[in-house]
């Protein structure tokens, strides 16, 4: 079995935090790495980050240790990672989770699905959990963090034998530079993994209404939503299929496309009856200026923190391209082409 590594970054005291990783360490054999001088490269290990978050919305601590990931592109080679935010306020906890495993997954670590259990100041946000597990806001949070570590440990990254990808964008092929380096992608996978692309551009795509949660869960159940459309007909059962989705993600005022989100929001009637843990999410993301990170970090807490897709390392190709072509000639492009279509559905 791997080592168990947990990073904790200690910047003050952190009493709540500190209760739950107490009880639930106690009984188990782990590498604990609290100050940014102790941390050094990671591999092949399970790898539990548990941060505190102040008022501010700052741990120096942490920062010192983001610093150093970000500095090495293999800091966390061969690993798997789940990580717990703990903060004093409303604020800040989803920001930080989405920033930390953005910049790790860079450094090669895979994430299991819904990797996070975060606490805000409140523990507000485990009101229905408690009500389901008939405790307390604090013992709900307790039982997240021994579930989270559960399913840490046991995950198991999918090898399919025949593996099945599942393209999604809502571009102009004529145009866009995105599409234009997954089609030189694809090339490069040959007959190694089977693709389906959909296009999500033409035709009336209905964003998700909130239907009533009993009713989405019974539409769900059969497979379809209340809005029909592209997202029934097509996504739902290519997406039952796939092994992995490819989300191609020009970058629009440094967030997706209105047709992905939307496509993303009517996931939901599916993945009430059929969790996505064992499906793998990627992302082509083309920025005319800047911020890839940006959108790419959307992707990581819409589908790998809420729907459950699991994120293989180094999940996304960002590049920076404006006029249309020029994605395709961009220095030491073709390397990083060939990198990323190795890792697809390895």
């Amino acid at each position: 079995m791997e080592p168990l590594v947990v990073i904790c970054p200690r910047d003050g005291e952190s009493p709540r935090l500190d209760n739950v990783l107490t009880g639930l360490l106690r009984s188990r054999r782990c590498t604990l790495v609290e100050r940014a001088e102790e941390l050094r490269p990671v591999h092949h290990a399970r790898v539990l980050f548990a941060v505190s978050v102040w008022d501010e919305g700052i741990n120096l601590t942490y920062y010192a240790m983001l610093g150093k990931i970000r500095s090495q592109p293999d800091f966390f080679e061969g690993c798997t990672g789940a990580l717990v935010v703990d903060g004093s306020c409303e604020l800040y906890t989803k920001a930080l989770a989405r920033e930390l495993v953005f910049a790790a997954n860079r450094a090669g670590c895979a994430f299991i699905g819904k990797p996070l259990v975060e606490a805000t100041g409140s523990l507000q946000n485990f009101a229905v959990r408690a009500r389901l597990l008939g405790t307390d806001a604090s013992g709900a949070y307790a039982a997240c963090v021994e579930e989270l570590l559960e399913r840490l440990l046991s995950f198991a990254p999918p090898r399919p034998a025949h593996p099945r990808l599942l393209v999604l964008h809502a571009s102009n092929r004529r145009t866009s530079n995105t599409l234009a380096l997954w089609e030189a992608v694809r090339q490069r996978l040959g007959n190694r993994v089977e693709t389906e692309e959909i296009s999500l551009r033409n035709g009336a795509l209905l964003d998700c209404n909130g239907c009533e949660y009993h009713a989405c869960l019974h539409f769900g159940e059969k497979g379809s939503c209340f809005y029909g459309g592209v997202i029934v007909e097509q996504v739902y059962p290519a997406l039952q299929a796939a092994d992995g989705v490819l989300w191609l993600c020009p970058n629009y005022n440094d967030a997706l496309a209105a047709n992905l989100t939307a496509c993303i929001n009517r996931l939901t009637a599916l993945f009430r009856a059929t969790p996505f843990f064992d499906k793998a999410l990627y992302g082509i993301v083309v920025s005319g200026y800047s911020g890839g990170d940006i959108v790419a970090q959307q992707l990581i807490s819409s589908l790998c923190m809420n729907k459950a897709f699991w994120l293989p390392p180094r999940f996304s190709l960002l590049e920076t391209a404006n006029d249309a072509g020029t994605a395709i000639c961009l220095p030491g492009i073709e390397e990083r082409l060939a990198a990323f279509a190795d890792h697809l559905l390895p």
